[in-house]
Formats: structure tokens, sequence, C-alpha cells
């Protein structure tokens, strides 16, 4: 199992270099190589060159870190053709970048229009036959989640859509953060885990407070209905996750993918916020 860290927190604040150093000051072994304006921005062409790669690469080899997945977001669901076609020309280059890394893992998001599902679905497997023969050519397996205000937010229609592609080097990400909505606010975990099976090889620690909860009033929404989505990336037991069941499930299945520290909320106490999930991680899977 791989223990990783993203490093979202600090992407504003911090240098590449600056970052490897921090990610194994925290205590970790792998980063997960996050969205950075200076290297792969949500939605953008990859601004990484080849002198850049090899920074990046000395970086990280430099601080004892290794990057455990590349994760770009591109609109490659987008019902705009225009937009797809723009973003399997980014993504592209991002699987060029991820082997040049020497990195096997890319993961990554459906990103759709949540209002145009069947538009959205079609343009996903427009965009995977064109990017399948660049992922396979570089032997790099695909991560896929579902995510709040994606054309897909359930995790049985995630692993549905995956597994109707049929093949060996495409698998799901399972995010704790959003474990209300991937099963219309149950947060039922143990069920999620047996919908996907082994289809799951990434998971994220963060946790969230249940947006169903209290007869929907759990958030204070003006107007009423606004087509909003909450959600957020807390320490563990900040939130409603039910975190003993998630290790207990993990424990249970020998899990050996990838874990990573998925916590957004508090750039302000990176070390403070770092120690709680890290414990939580180690105590929950008695590492």
């Amino acid at each position: 199992m791989k223990l990783a860290y993203d490093p979202s927190m600090f992407r504003d604040t911090m240098t590449l270099k600056q970052m490897f150093d921090e990610v194994a000051r925290l205590g970790y072994e792998y980063v997960e190589l996050s969205p950075r304006r200076d290297f792969i921005w949500f939605y953008e062409h990859p601004v990484a060159d080849t002198a850049l790669i090899k920074q990046v690469k000395r970086y990280a080899q430099d601080a004892g870190v290794k990057i455990s997945s590349v994760l770009p977001v591109q609109q490659w669901s987008s019902p705009d053709e225009q937009e797809r076609e723009f973003a399997v020309r980014n993504l592209k280059r991002t699987i060029e970048i991820t082997a040049a890394l020497g990195v096997k893992v890319l993961n990554t998001e459906f990103s759709g229009d949540k209002f145009q599902p069947l538009v959205s679905q079609g343009q996903w497997y427009k965009s995977m036959e064109e990017l399948a023969p660049e992922f396979e050519k570089n032997g790099i397996t695909l991560e896929i989640q579902p995510h709040p205000n994606d054309f897909i937010e359930s995790n049985l229609a995630a692993s549905c859509l995956i597994r109707s592609l049929d093949v060996d080097w495409v698998h799901q990400v399972w995010c704790s953060s959003h474990a209300f909505y991937m099963d219309d606010g149950r947060g039922d975990i143990r069920q999620q885990f047996a919908e996907s099976g082994d289809l799951i090889t990434h998971v994220l620690i963060a946790d969230t407070f249940n947006h169903k909860g209290n007869q929907g009033l759990r958030y204070i929404i003006n107007p009423p209905g606004a087509p909003v989505t909450i959600h957020q990336h807390l320490n563990p037991s900040e939130g409603e996750v039910d975190f003993a069941t998630l290790y207990a499930v993990l424990r249970e299945r020998h899990f050996n993918g990838i874990i990573t520290n998925n916590v957004f909320a508090w750039p302000d106490k990176v070390d403070w916020s770092n120690k709680i999930t890290l414990q939580s991680i180690k105590n929950g899977l008695q590492l």
C-alpha cells in the first residue's frame, strides 16, 4: 500500500521544490501530483516542458519522495465538442508527462455536465476511445472518481460505467468526503465497497457533513432549492463520515492500493491538520 499526500493546501504558496520538501517533512513517502498552475492546471494545457519534468524528478529524488499518481482535471466529458477536443489534447500531453516522470497511475474525474448526463456519457465514451491507445502505449493505469456536481455522482453508476469498458487498466477512486453524494445521503461505506469490489484502487481520506442530514437542513441555502453543491474536505472526526467502518473494510479487503490524505480545509494549520489525519489513517489501518 502507498500512503500519499495531496499538497493542494499549499500549491499557491510553495514552489515545486518546496512542495516536495514539505511533503517529506510531513512524513510521507508518496505525493499525489495534483493540479498546479506551474505544471498541470485545471482545464488548461500543461505548461510542463522537458526541462521542468527533469527538475521535478530531481526535486522528488532529493526530498526522498515518490510520485504515487498524477491528477489532472479536464472537461473530457463536456457536451461542448470544442471543450471536449481541447480536454483530450490536454490529457494526451498529461499522459506523456506522467510517463516521462516514471509514474504509472493517472487519476481524474468524469468532468461532465450534471444537467446533461446522457450527452456527457456519450462524450466520455468518445474521449475514452481516443485516449485508450495513449494509456495502453505508455502503460498508464487510469483511475476515475464520481464527484459532486458531475454527471455521475453515484458510486454504483461510476462502477457500472467503468466496467462497461471491459479493460483491466481503468479503475475507480473512492473519496470519503463524497460518501454522502455517492448513495444519495446514506453514506453506506460497506455497501459502496461491495458495489465496486476490486475496481477501487485509490482511496482519498477527508471528512464531510451529510448534506442530506436534518431533512436537508444541515446547511441553510438561500433561496431554498438553489442549484449549489456543498461538500467539505475536513480532518477525520470533524464531519459525519463513518471512518471506523471505512478502515474496517479496507483491513478486511487487505487493501493494497493508494491511500491519500485529501484534506483541503486547513492551509493555515497544515501541521495540526496532518497530525490528526495521518494518525487517523495509521491507527485505522493499524500501520
